[in-house]
């Protein structure tokens, strides 16, 4: 009988540990959907050259191309309903492992260091030039009859994309507080660890959509808080910061109980069964009375905010949309792409680079190309094919300078 226990009692701490060293490892197919929403990043910026949906470092607007305009639009659109979303969910699941292993003094340290530094290089450095771009553009558009001169280097002094790592930087530190208010206290582990059920998500969903129906009374789409008036405290999607925080704290919560190990691959199809209904039902409604406008961006229209019936429907989708591509991407690099050869595994360690690097790179690639006759959706395919890989062969070596790969 005894001996029964004991070998009971050691099945049951080899599965303890099987699953404690399984949480542990290296998810490669996490690795991979960054690299995937790094190209994504890339790819919408692009969208913004050719298809001046929003205020961008260099434009080249597609002046009377209906075509152009909607389909870059739609395509920046889409990305900004579920990516930056999914970058805090990724980064949040990667967080409690770190804190964890190193405590809050040197947590903190850590992340001050990796983002903190290229943050403050893009700042002074990297925004500036990539403002450049704006010089390069007709005074019709930009309305600028004023030379460059150093004295307007403080007007080029702007966080731009790199807001992301900031507020990344606010919730690790709002985490490390939190940390240490509960004593350290983590959540507690599941012997099983389940995925939470489909209520649960249906009333998740519901939620973010009223959250962020309301906030977008306040603060609609593609504007910022009126107290936030320096161009460093600048987070162009403020309207997503119901999402942004939600995903972030999903992610912690998502690593404590091994969801991106443990959800269902029946969930990917569910997900993406939810976001192609809702594509086909709720985008094309919350935008029906702006779709052949011109002056459609994603700061007008009645989809945007202001309390308006459109902006329920947008809030709905956008919801929606980012849940179930969440759901399907996980499920589906986890069961197809959770392995790495030499170039995908290149590019994964360069995709941090890749962000920090992007914008200077597309802005001087798209004024060299602004000679090439073509029209703007071609010319955006074109630019494409070209500054992607180069963006990820400039950060190739950008890490090459020594001491560069240890922060990105």
């Amino acid at each position: 009988m005894s001996g029964t226990i004991i070998m009971l009692s050691m099945n049951i701490s080899d599965r303890a540990r099987t699953h404690t060293q399984s949480s542990e490892s290296r998810l490669l197919f996490v690795d991979n959907l960054r690299m995937l929403l790094i190209t994504l990043v890339v790819l919408h910026h692009i969208a913004l050259v050719y298809g001046a949906a929003s205020p961008f470092y260099y434009s080249e607007p597609p002046i009377n191309d209906l075509l152009a305009y909607k389909a870059l639009l739609v395509f920046v659109l889409f990305n900004q309903a579920f990516f930056m979303g999914f970058f805090f969910l990724l980064s949040g699941y990667f967080v409690p492992r770190s804190y964890d292993h190193k405590g809050s003094v040197p947590y903190l340290k850590g992340r001050l260091l990796r983002l903190g530094i290229p943050l403050l290089v893009f700042i002074f450095v990297l925004g500036p030039i990539s403002s450049l771009g704006i010089y390069q553009m007709p005074a019709s558009l930009t309305g600028i009859t004023t030379p460059l001169t150093w004295q307007q280097y403080p007007q080029l002094i702007e966080v731009g994309p790199l807001w992301f790592v900031e507020m990344l930087l606010i919730f690790d530190f709002g985490y490390t507080l939190w940390r240490i208010i509960s004593r350290n206290r983590k959540l507690r582990p599941l012997g099983n660890p389940k995925p939470p059920g489909y209520l649960a998500i249906g009333i998740f969903i519901l939620a973010l959509a009223a959250v962020s129906y309301l906030l977008r009374m306040v603060v609609p789409m593609g504007k910022n808080l009126p107290v936030l008036r320096y161009q460093v405290f600048q987070f162009p999607t403020l309207a997503y910061f119901p999402q942004y925080l939600s995903f972030f704290i999903l992610g912690i919560i998502a690593y404590r109980r091994d969801w991106f190990r443990t959800i269902p691959d029946s969930w990917g199809y569910v997900g993406f069964g939810m976001a192609l209904v809702v594509a086909v039902l709720l985008f094309p409604l919350a935008l029906s009375s702006n779709m052949f406008s011109l002056k459609l961006t994603p700061a007008s229209g009645n989809f945007v905010g202001n309390g308006k019936w459109q902006s329920a429907v947008y809030a709905l989708w956008d919801s929606i949309f980012s849940v179930g591509m969440c759901l399907g991407l996980i499920t589906l690099f986890r069961r197809f792409l959770n392995k790495q050869r030499k170039l995908s595994r290149s590019m994964s360690q360069n995709s941090f680079a890749v962000f920090i690097l992007h914008i200077p790179i597309i802005v001087f690639s798209a004024i060299l190309m602004r000679g090439i006759n073509l029209a703007n959706l071609p010319k955006f395919f074109l630019a494409a094919v070209i500054i992607v890989p180069l963006c990820f062969a400039v950060a190739w070596l950008a890490r090459k300078i020594p001491g560069v790969s240890k922060i990105v």
